[in-house]
């Protein structure tokens, strides 16, 4: 098992938005948590990702086990540096003034005095360059022209570029027209077969997440309420009700 969330909750000072969520990824799965605004499901990859900020939720209790280990007390550039996973936020945050080059470059710096690590960020960016060629195209460019769509794509290149074995993405497809929708998952979907990157992906389109995804969890007010293969909680009917519109 890759991922072990185990009675895990989080909280913005005295409000609770995680009560207590268990679930797991394996090595090499595709896996998605889905539900409404408000959820849990951003405070579930900010808990992950060990970020610590001001609007970071706060774990109060559980645990976070990564091949085994608890990283609870992992800070989030450790498990940057060590490959362990990266977080594509949602809203991109790329660099704007900096050019698309830079960007993946930029992501790959906390491996530079690594030889061998260098020489594998220089593969990495051939194969981001390879799963979008409008970045190729574009890699000249300031992130702050790129389009909506662009722009997500670099933010998902970047995270390759830390040379994670596992990729969280928040809302990949917020703002983007369908087809560059369905592209970005094409190319996602992709990277697992071929690379063989674990993904966890936290999506408000229930059916295209579904579509996507190997598995999935059902989010309500901070507690799972469904779980199970994508063609599971598609055929469920208060999951269908509640999320797929039938």
């Amino acid at each position: 098992m890759l991922l072990e969330v185990k009675n895990l909750k989080v909280s913005y000072g005295n409000i609770e938005a995680l009560h207590g969520i268990s679930f797991n990824i394996d090595k090499g799965e595709i896996v998605t948590l889905i539900g409404a605004n408000g959820a849990g499901k951003t405070s579930t990859l900010l808990s992950l990702a060990r970020l610590a900020r001001p609007e970071a939720p706060v774990v109060t209790g559980g645990d976070i086990l990564y091949e085994g280990q608890s990283i609870l007390k992992t800070e989030p550039h450790v498990l940057v540096q060590k490959k362990m996973l990266a977080l594509v936020p949602e809203g991109r945050h790329i660099f704007g003034n900096l050019t698309v080059q830079e960007n993946l470059q930029l992501a790959a710096f906390p491996h530079h005095k690594d030889p061998n690590r260098t020489a594998a960020a220089g593969e990495i960016r051939d194969l981001v360059y390879e799963l979008f060629p409008r970045l190729h195209e574009r890699r000249k460019q300031r992130g702050e022209l790129l389009s909506g769509g662009e722009q997500q794509m670099l933010a998902v290149g970047r995270a390759l570029m830390t040379g994670s074995s596992f990729i969280m993405l928040d809302e990949p497809s917020m703002g983007l027209a369908p087809k560059l929708m369905y592209e970005m998952f094409r190319a996602l979907r992709q990277l697992n077969l071929v690379k063989h990157i674990t993904i966890l992906v936290v999506e408000q389109n229930a059916k295209v997440a579904l579509e996507f995804a190997n598995r999935g969890y059902v989010l309500k007010t901070g507690e799972i309420i469904a779980s199970g293969t994508s063609e599971e909680l598609s055929a469920n009917a208060n999951v269908k009700k509640a999320y797929l519109g039938g």
